[in-house]
Order: structure tokens, then C-alpha cells, then sequence
């Protein structure tokens, strides 16, 4: 009987009637409004620590520290002790009174990459607040919550800056002239507001550069990804309905994995919808996340921390 059983099972199995479970895949750190949370493999919850904003940026450091800020105060804190173990608020590197940061990155010796939305500027600066480097920004609509969402240096030290409130993708040299720029499409559609999948816009969250010299852009409450030469084709893209019984809403953080998969953040999307989602190029799912008990529908950022390889994000 227990023959006759094994046999029936693998048969099933061999012939799709039964789909094998999920191997654990990523494990990955995530933010929802001012939780920090680290799942495992299998997606349990295995640290959180409340924190005193919402970040929309963060990194786990090469010490396993993570790297990220609450409000204008950027912060490092040690998962095991759940304590701040430096912190240094980018207020004091600004003229103007009401500011705020959406984007920082870590960079060579020990430095750390501010943006600040309101100043306009983005700020290299040592531990200590010392600014090595700064940039003015151009911005057509100046606004500190949205003058800019995600940044980040590229390896000649030019940077590439997403403009939530302008709708532009803008490239940065070192010199502070615009060497590159793409204005988000909007494909014919009148701007509606909201955070949900009903509203639509050019509220632009990131930008990655290829290894190819194109731009994979994260377009926000346009609910999509669109990759981009430069000559401004879009050349590839995901839009709101292209993932199987999944929708798209604000489409916020892009990892590139090593295999060429991409991780992307669904925010606001709702609870029958994932918070993390990885594809491949053929826009096949290959991973989903959804916890709407440790986590919500205000995922802003993430990171898998298990990644095998180089990863661009």
C-alpha cells in the first residue's frame, strides 16, 4: 500500500497535479511606517524594533548594522542590542527650516550619502557631520516632501536622482550640471490622486543604472517598471496588471539580482496583494512576500540580505 501510494504521489507530481512547496527563498529587512522588521528564509519574523520616523531608505552595513534614518535624523542601529549606535541629524547641514530626507547611501571611507528634499542639495558627509562634497539639485516644483525619493551614486561619482515631484529621473555630475534626464511618462493618462492601485501619476521612486547603460526606473503611483536607454526608449517594462493575479499600486524600491531577477516593492497595494514581489525577464513571479500582520500596506523600502553575488539596487 505504501508502495502503490509513493508511486501515485510521484506520478502526481511528475504530471503537475500537485505543486511541490515553495523552497524558502530571501531572507530580506523592510520598513512599515516606523517598523523595522527582519524576515528569515522561510518568512517569519525574527527581529523588529519600533524607531521614531518612517524611513523611506535603508542598507544593512557589511557589520550587519542597518543603515537608515527616522525623519531627518539618519541612524545606524545594532539589530542585536536593538540600539542606536550612531546618529547625526542632516538638519544641521541646511538654511532652510522645513526639510526632509527619503534617501541616504553609504560610500567610501565610512562616509555617508544625504539627500535632503527642502534644501535641494544632496550632501556627502563624514561621521561627524563634516560635508565633503555637495550638489544643488535642479527642481522644477520644489517641495520638501517630494523633492526627491530615492538616490544614489553611481562609480564615477555622478549621481542618479529620482524627482517625485518634478516626474524626472535626472543624472548629476560631480560639477552639478544634469548630464542625463527622463521625464516619466504618463502613456496618454491624467493624473488621479490617492496612494492606491486607482490613483496614477509620475511620482517617480528610483532609478538603477544597467550594466548596459540603461535605466531601470521604479515609476511610483505610475504602477510600473520601465527600463529606459539613453536615448530615452523604453526598452522593456511591467505595467500595473502584467503579474498574474497581482496588482501593482506604488512601485517604490528595485533590486538587480546577479541572475538577472528583480525584486520590486509594492506599496500601498492593499492586503490581497504582495509587498515584495521577485521576476524574471519574462515576467514570470519567481517570489512574493505578503505579511500584513508584522508588516502593512505602507512598505516603503527593503532589502534581501541573502543575496548570491553582485546586487544593484
Amino acid at each position: 500500500m505504501k508502495k502503490q501510494l509513493s508511486s501515485i504521489l510521484t506520478f502526481a507530481i511528475v504530471v503537475g497535479l500537485f505543486t511541490a512547496p515553495a523552497l524558502a527563498d530571501h531572507r530580506f529587512i523592510a520598513n512599515q511606517n516606523r517598523k523595522l522588521c527582519r524576515f528569515d528564509a522561510d518568512g517569519k519574523l525574527e527581529w523588529s524594533m519600533e524607531i521614531g520616523g518612517s524611513p523611506h531608505d535603508l542598507h544593512q552595513l557589511p557589520s550587519g548594522n542597518i543603515l537608515t534614518h527616522q525623519n531627518t535624523e539618519l541612524i545606524e542601529i545594532d539589530p542585536k542590542s536593538k540600539q542606536i549606535v550612531w546618529k547625526f541629524d542632516a538638519k544641521k547641514l541646511c538654511k532652510k527650516k522645513k526639510v526632509e530626507v527619503h534617501a541616504l547611501q553609504p560610500i567610501e571611507n565610512d562616509r555617508i550619502m544625504v539627500a535632503v528634499s527642502g534644501e535641494g542639495k544632496i550632501f556627502e558627509i563624514d561621521r561627524d557631520g563634516t560635508v565633503q562634497f555637495e550638489l544643488q539639485l535642479k527642481i522644477d516644483h520644489p517641495h520638501p516632501h517630494r523633492d526627491t525619493r530615492l538616490v544614489r551614486r553611481l562609480d564615477d561619482g555622478q549621481y542618479l536622482v529620482a524627482q517625485e515631484g518634478d516626474g524626472f529621473v535626472r543624472q548629476y555630475g560631480r560639477d552639478g550640471k544634469v548630464t542625463w534626464e527622463y521625464d516619466v511618462p504618463m502613456f496618454g493618462r491624467d493624473a488621479t490622486k490617492g496612494h492606491g492601485p486607482e490613483a496614477f501619476g509620475d511620482a517617480v521612486f528610483s532609478a538603477i543604472r544597467l550594466p548596459n547603460g540603461n535605466t531601470l526606473i521604479g515609476t511610483g503611483n505610475g504602477h510600473s517598471i520601465l527600463e529606459v536607454t539613453p536615448e530615452k526608449e523604453v526598452v522593456w517594462k511591467v505595467t500595473q496588471n502584467d503579474l498574474p493575479g497581482i496588482t501593482l499600486a506604488w512601485v517604490t524600491t528595485l533590486e538587480i539580482h546577479e541572475n538577472g531577477n528583480i525584486i520590486l516593492g509594492n506599496c500601498h497595494a492593499g492586503p490581497d496583494h504582495p509587498q515584495l514581489i521577485e521576476i524574471d525577464r519574462e515576467k514570470n513571479v519567481i517570489w512574493k512576500f505578503k505579511d500584513f500582520e508584522n508588516l502593512g500596506n505602507a512598505v516603503s523600502n527593503s532589502q534581501i540580505i541573502d543575496a548570491k553575488g553582485k546586487v544593484l539596487r
